[in-house]
């Protein structure tokens, strides 16, 4: 993950391999309501306007703690590929001025599932990005913090997955 000069991250990419198919990973990361269950800043995610499940253009919103901060962000739906790959971006708001683009992507491994989570900010001005790296330090480098996420990930989704029968 690089930092610019004014300290938090633009761009990360953080992979891991877990012991669960593909499908159960897939199951948890497309209901975006499971998410407080396993990411270390989303507490709780809802699906808005009536929607029910991940598609192109469907939003929801993310309720988010960082220590002491708390904050919500509605977000946006910009690509499934299921079983595959889930991408979404944080919508832009006066308060909240910034947008990143957030990509999960799950490849079927030899005993389990590679899961690779990326970001890029697509959008901050500088004096906000100031502000960000100086009242929430984690954001200068998640990279530990988003591999334990999907090592959480992948143990939610073994223990969902369906249990194969012997013949």
């Amino acid at each position: 993950m690089k930092a610019t000069k004014r300290g938090i991250a633009r761009t990360g990419r953080t992979e891991v391999t877990v012991e669960a198919p593909v499908e159960a990973v897939w199951r948890v990361i497309a209901d975006v309501t499971r998410t407080g269950e396993w990411s270390h800043e989303c507490r709780q995610a809802a699906w808005l306007h009536g929607a029910t499940q991940a598609a192109p253009g469907v939003r929801f919103r993310g309720r988010n703690r960082s220590g002491w901060l708390r904050w919500s962000r509605v977000c946006e739906v910009i690509a499934v590929q299921a079983p595959r790959e889930l991408a979404w971006r944080t919508l832009p708001t006066p308060l909240l001025p910034d947008s990143t683009q957030w990509r999960i992507t799950l490849e079927p491994v030899d005993g389990g599932t590679r899961i690779v989570q990326s970001y890029q900010l697509t959008r901050c001005p500088g004096w906000y990005e100031w502000v960000v790296a100086r009242i929430n330090p984690t954001h200068i480098d998640r990279s530990g913090a988003l591999a334990d996420d999907l090592r959480r990930l992948g143990a939610i989704a073994a223990r969902d997955a369906p249990v194969e029968s012997a013949g």
